[in-house]
């Protein structure tokens, strides 16, 4: 054995560790789809109205387009820097960088944004039923769910990924079975006229309100890409990380077009534009199985809570690889790439991960409240994923059309295109610039996450100057940190 492959062994990430199942799960799990389909989607009920399942169909199709650029990529590429590599190798290393420092703020921003609905969500819930003086005590529900989280990732990517595919298939099932319910139920009511525009609400009718409804429901699949961080782990990454990004995106888009048909065609096509408006006690999924079902309600609160849990397990996944990554080769601080000799979890960013939750988390929702955190957070998410998404396409066609042989038009050059052509209103309705009518500006405190996403990436620019002008080649090595080169860059590092 080598000096390399000793030191890959015993201070890498454990290799061939997971397998399909477990990270398409990551993926699946990183989308949230009890909390999407519960909250996100319903989001785009004030423009497509009863015609929302059009609009899934829609916000599915765009989304597959950036799952193919993103899993061509995966296959020629597997590394923990991912889709930092990919634009690294696709567009400039210097973007790679920049993508590198975008997404592990996302990383790191979606365990506040999904415990801070743990907290909200368990707290309103224990209030109502009980009637107990449990208001406000939000706060220690999503610090409960942060040390889950944190446990979960320090006893390595095994146990990680096997709570997120149990808590996946828990809430897939609740979900997937109150459909079925609900398909049954609304009898006669089902009609396919709810994949036409013919119930999209005042204001936008046609195709416009589709369009607008798909908009907000394209959020519901952030995440899809969140298999790429664990190709290191995995067992025949080119192969198991491509399968995993476009099967999960598949499997769960087919849950959302089924779920909110269900939702639809139960409660009732022509009136569904008031669905989640609270304009009756049945308005969202809770309510709805509550009245229909009885204690059903509750297996669909748990599926809601399980899903956050879940999701936060994603989310510090994807930032403590690529921040160990990013360590490794010394672009972000080299701790950030150690290794715990046991379980093999890159416990450093794990427990960075954990200290900014907790921040974001308390800071923000007791200033804020816990809801109104909740949608600033995600805004700040939104701003950076969609824009990370769209430069997964043009890395996908700068990849490719750099190779001599093997470009295909379609594959290469017009399918990516299409998904930049989609996420670009998704961006534009994250930072609230009315370039369309369905756009509202947005008004404080949710306007202080564009700014606050900008200075961030202002610093990444400082930072990477900063780079380029003392150690230029760590930057270069962005879109070197796949498998077939981490040997030997673990070694010169070592030495």
């Amino acid at each position: 054995m080598t000096t390399a492959e000793q030191t890959s062994t015993t201070r890498g990430l454990r290799r061939n560790a997971i397998g399909l199942r477990e990270v398409t799960f990551q993926s699946i799990t990183d989308m949230a789809p009890g909390a999407a389909i519960a909250a996100s989607i319903p989001a785009g009920v004030a423009f497509a109205g009863g015609s929302l399942p059009l609009a899934v169909v829609f916000a599915l199709v765009a989304c597959l387009f950036c799952a193919w650029s993103i899993g061509l990529l995966a296959r020629e590429m597997p590394a923990a820097g991912s889709l930092a590599t990919y634009a690294a190798r696709g567009i400039h290393p210097s973007v790679g960088f920049l993508v590198a420092w975008a997404y592990v703020l996302v990383g790191w921003l979606i365990p506040p944004l999904v415990l801070l609905q743990l907290g909200f969500t368990t707290d309103g819930t224990l209030h109502s039923e009980f009637h107990g003086d449990t208001a406000n005590l939000w706060w220690v529900w999503s610090i409960i769910g942060a040390l889950i989280v944190l446990a979960a990732g320090y006893y390595g990517i095994r146990t990680s990924a096997r709570l997120g595919t149990i808590l996946g298939v828990f809430e897939i099932g609740v979900f997937l079975v109150l459909a079925v319910f609900l398909v049954v139920h609304a009898g006669s009511n089902n009609t396919g006229s709810v994949f036409t525009t013919k119930y999209t609400t005042p204001g936008f009718h046609g195709i416009s309100g589709v369009i607008a409804g798909s908009v907000f429901t394209i959020l519901a699949f952030g995440g899809f890409e969140g298999a790429a961080p664990l190709a290191e782990e995995t067992r025949d990454p080119r192969r198991n990380i491509r399968r995993a990004v476009l099967l999960s995106t598949l499997l769960i888009g087919a849950l959302y077009v089924f779920t909110t048909y269900a939702i639809d065609v139960a409660f009732g096509p022509a009136q569904f534009h008031n669905f989640t408006t609270g304009a009756s006690p049945t308005a969202s999924w809770v309510g709805v199985a509550r009245s229909l079902y009885g204690i059903f309600w509750f297996f669909v609160f748990l599926a809601i809570v399980n899903s956050t849990i879940a999701n936060s397990n994603a989310g510090v996944n994807v930032s403590s690889r690529t921040a160990y990554a990013m360590g490794r080769i010394r672009v972000f601080p080299s701790f950030f790439a150690h290794i715990d000799p046991r379980h093999r979890s890159p416990i450093y960013s794990i427990l960075v991960a954990f200290v900014i939750t907790i921040a974001i988390t308390l800071g923000l929702g007791i200033h804020y409240t816990a809801p109104v955190a909740f949608a600033m957070v995600g805004t700040g998410i939104v701003i950076l994923l969609v824009a990370i998404y769209i430069l997964m396409n043009v890395a996908c066609i700068g990849y490719f059309a750099r190779r001599r042989t093997g470009f295909n038009v379609l594959s290469h050059l017009i399918i990516p295109l299409l998904g930049i052509a989609a996420f670009v209103p998704a961006w534009l309705s994250g930072v609230g610039i009315k370039a369309f009518n369905f756009i509202t500006p947005l008004s404080p405190p949710y306007s202080y996450m564009a700014p606050g996403v900008g200075a961030w990436m202002i610093i990444g620019v400082i930072y990477l100057i900063f780079l380029y002008a003392r150690h230029k080649q760590r930057v270069t090595e962005v879109g070197l940190v796949h498998l077939d080169l981490e040997g030997e860059h673990v070694e010169e590092h070592a030495e």
